[in-house]
């Protein structure tokens, strides 16, 4: 099969099409035939040589695909050779063929066409950990989503709001900011011109935000904690913004507020099984009726991977770069 191999850590450039073995699939695990796959940022940083895969994960950058069973493991049951489907990956999705653990797998959704399934996985996945089964978000409650027009940030307006919660977002343009408003975001601020906690405040009438999904990390870390409701929770889930900030214990203990960080690719299976029945109990249904969908930027051949990559760096998009193969 052919794959995206990284020939030595550094730029886009690196990215090349190479012939590679084909994956077998283990006992409990599936070999997916693939028709598209996501790119995150999380590609990125291991193309750069920042982020390595897990142990025993394909070396291959991708962490989600759609396409079709093609061969089915020892003990797999519920899915059958020809299904059409989406997966959540510790790697290799930049491929023609993946294996993936059956848990990680989800059917494609009535109503989504096969490629635009593979923007799903990461983005409902990493959304429902962390805003619903981690940070607890309840209806009436206040969302702050940074990084509103990326994929997650898409993905996390649409669930707030189809939970009942009040949605914010930074976003660094205007038309970045009337996309996400069009998903159901409320309170628009400009990073790039106005301060969040101010906007934030002075729209909830004091209150601030219930729950922080941050992809920003130490740059954003004393002015997330400012922005908190009592009782709020931050949630960081990138660090775009840096590794290493000044946290104010005081202000975090006088609103009986938490700083969480988390990660996805890395955790257990039995753990990524459990996020995607949730997923595919809560998200699924939304879906299918046409109230939650993936907002697809580009769709690009696999081959053109540094040009997916190139999008990314330059923040012009708005929701998932997808390649096909």
């Amino acid at each position: 099969m052919r794959a995206i191999t990284i020939r030595e850590p550094g730029g886009p450039d690196v990215l090349e099409l190479a012939e590679v073995p084909d994956p077998s699939a283990a006992p409990g695990e599936v070999v997916v035939e693939v028709a598209a796959t996501g790119v995150n940022r999380a590609d990125l940083m291991q193309r750069e040589g920042h982020y390595a895969p897990p142990p025993g994960a394909s070396p291959y950058p991708g962490l989600e695909c759609s396409g079709t069973v093609a061969d089915v493991g020892d003990g797999v049951e519920g899915w059958s050779v020809g299904d059409e489907v989406c997966a959540l990956l510790a790697g290799g999705g930049y491929a023609e063929r993946v294996r993936v653990p059956a848990g990680q797998l989800l059917p494609r959704p009535q109503g989504v066409d096969l490629i635009d399934a593979a923007g799903l996985p990461e983005v409902t996945c990493t959304v429902w950990s962390n805003v619903f089964m981690t940070a607890g978000l309840r209806p009436g409650e206040v969302l702050l989503v940074h990084g509103g027009s990326s994929g997650i940030g898409t993905m996390a307006i649409q669930l707030g709001r189809e939970a009942g919660a009040r949605v914010a977002v930074t976003a660094g343009s205007e038309d970045k900011l009337r996309r996400c408003e069009e998903l159901g975001a409320e309170v628009l601020v400009n990073y790039r011109e106005q301060d969040f906690v101010e906007v934030v405040r002075e729209a909830t009438e004091g209150h601030g935000a219930d729950v922080v999904l941050d992809n920003m990390g130490a740059k954003y870390l004393g002015r997330n904690v400012q922005v908190l409701a009592p009782n709020g929770r931050v949630v960081t889930i990138g660090l775009q913004g840096g590794r290493r900030g000044e946290l104010d214990l005081g202000a975090l203990l006088a609103k009986r507020a938490a700083v969480i960080a988390t990660s996805l690719r890395a955790r257990p299976a039995s753990e990524k099984a459990t996020i995607v029945a949730a997923v595919r109990e809560h998200v699924w249904p939304l879906i299918e009726a046409g109230r939650v969908r993936p907002v697809i930027h580009a769709r690009l051949p696999l081959a053109e991977a540094a040009a997916g990559h190139r999008l990314l760096e330059e923040s012009g998009h708005v929701g998932k770069v997808l390649l096909t193969t």
